[in-house]
């Protein structure tokens, strides 16, 4: 099977990592890559050969297939996907992020599963900038009294914010959601977070992730711009 493909696709994701860097005078952001869609092998080519650190999971089981089938030397599993509480206890000794915490409930509950395995479990606080009722994060009015009640659980770190913005027909459109997460985070970080020098922003995906580099992302999600072949992206230039 020939992956080399997925070079070209990774060099051209760290090209735009780089403009947008060098556009708005921001650090490079952690890339995590999505691996929703791919199988053992892409992520291996991605991870042993092109050095890619980072893997984000959407869904609990598809982590634990990968977590026995992949080398995982040198690799960092990121959960990115909604978690339902009565998953937690399989994937809690096995991610170094959790970025989609959204209730109050599912806090108490990686608490709890944390302090079985004597951990300190770093954890974003998921927030749902375009108010729309089928996506999982709370909303942004109520994230304030959310982060305060995570803050104080013993076996979690509140390390920032993570927000999926709603889709728009262009990555433009996505810059207003980045911008208020941007701010509602600081804002937040300043009067209730003490416990971490600076907050994590996970913002942006395949095609929003210039923008959200822009707007202040320090971690950004990106699966489909990495691991689509040459033929895929002949179809969406014809489209």
């Amino acid at each position: 099977m020939d992956l080399s493909y997925m070079k070209e696709n990774l060099a051209a994701v760290r090209a735009s990592i780089r403009a947008a860097c060098q556009k708005s005078g921001a650090p490079e952001p952690l890339l995590v890559a999505a691996v929703k869609y791919t199988d053992a092998a892409h992520i291996d080519y991605l991870t042993g050969t092109l050095g890619v650190t980072d893997l984000g999971e959407n869904r609990v089981q598809q982590l634990l297939e990968h977590w026995n089938t992949i080398r995982r030397e040198g690799v960092r599993f990121h959960f990115i996907g909604t978690l339902q509480s009565n998953k937690v206890k399989y994937i809690i000794d096995k991610v170094a992020l959790i970025h989609s915490v959204d209730t109050l409930s599912l806090a108490k509950e990686i608490d709890r599963q944390a302090a079985k395995h004597n951990l300190c479990m770093d954890v974003l606080c998921e927030i749902n900038s375009g108010r729309e009722p089928n996506k999982s994060g709370v909303l942004p009015e109520e994230a304030p009294a959310l982060c305060e009640a995570i803050a104080a659980l013993p076996h979690l770190r509140l390390r920032g914010f993570m927000t999926m913005a709603p889709h728009t027909d262009t990555p433009e459109g996505a810059r207003k959601f980045f911008a208020e997460t941007l701010r509602q985070g600081l804002d937040i970080w300043q009067k209730n977070l003490h416990n971490i020098d600076r907050p994590v922003f996970s913002m942006g995906m395949s095609e929003s992730f210039p923008v959200a580099i822009e707007e202040g992302a320090t971690i950004i999600r990106v699966g489909r711009a990495l691991f689509r072949a040459p033929e895929e992206i002949a179809e969406t230039n014809l489209t």
